[in-house]
């Protein structure tokens, strides 16, 4: 059984998308063994929880702003559980090396733009600004650099002339839950991995299986 991690800081709609199509698929031989939250009053938390899977909240102000205690914490949940791959579906806070050299390879982030273009956090508003005609989803492997791992799915989205930034995202969404759930998939079925040879590249065995 493939052992996913799930971190979130607030509704947790892409946490909900990896419930109902991989933790509850019988035909994807994998399980959510944990969700963590950064904040104490988030939904996702209801939903891992109706979902019986065991959630737990380590919140930066509770670490007194210190994002290397903070992800030392992660670290020590994270390996109670054991995970095979750990998940940033909205986790709105920067992480450290400490997380990251945890679980080297194995940390995965969704983002709502086709990276290396717009990073950061408002990456929708920013590429309505820019004038943009397509922006679209990246799942990515994460590293130090803010938005900067390897691209492993990417998918684009067109931009409409009378796009707002509700409208933009709200299209935005669904495309950011079925990307998410194709890329862990792929992971639990072995069949995402770095290019020994080009570390910036993720060779991933997308069959459509």
């Amino acid at each position: 059984m493939y052992r996913i991690a799930v971190m979130v800081s607030g509704n947790g709609s892409n946490l909900q998308a990896l419930i109902d199509n991989v933790h509850r698929n019988a035909r994807v031989d994998a399980q959510i063994v944990m969700v963590i939250c950064s904040k104490d009053d988030a939904p996702a938390l209801e939903r891992a929880r109706a979902a019986d899977i065991r959630a737990e909240v380590v919140t930066l102000e509770s670490r007194g702003g210190d994002r290397q205690r903070r992800d030392g914490e992660v670290v020590r949940l994270l390996r109670l559980v054991a995970p095979d791959l750990v998940v940033m579906a909205g986790w709105m806070s920067i992480v450290t090396p400490v997380l990251l050299d945890a679980f080297p390879d194995k940390v995965i982030n969704l983002h709502p733009s086709l990276l290396p273009a717009f990073p950061g956090m408002n990456s929708i508003a920013d590429s309505l600004d820019w004038g943009a005609k397509v922006t679209g989803v990246t799942v990515h492997l994460a590293e130090e650099t803010v938005d900067g791992g390897p691209p492993i799915l990417q998918e684009p989205v067109p931009i409409l002339p009378d796009d707002t930034l509700e409208t933009l995202a709200e299209r935005m969404h669904g495309v950011e839950h079925r990307i998410l759930t194709r890329a862990v998939t792929l992971f639990a079925q072995g069949r995402v991995h770095r290019d020994p040879t080009r570390l910036r590249r993720m060779i991933v065995n997308d069959g459509g299986s």
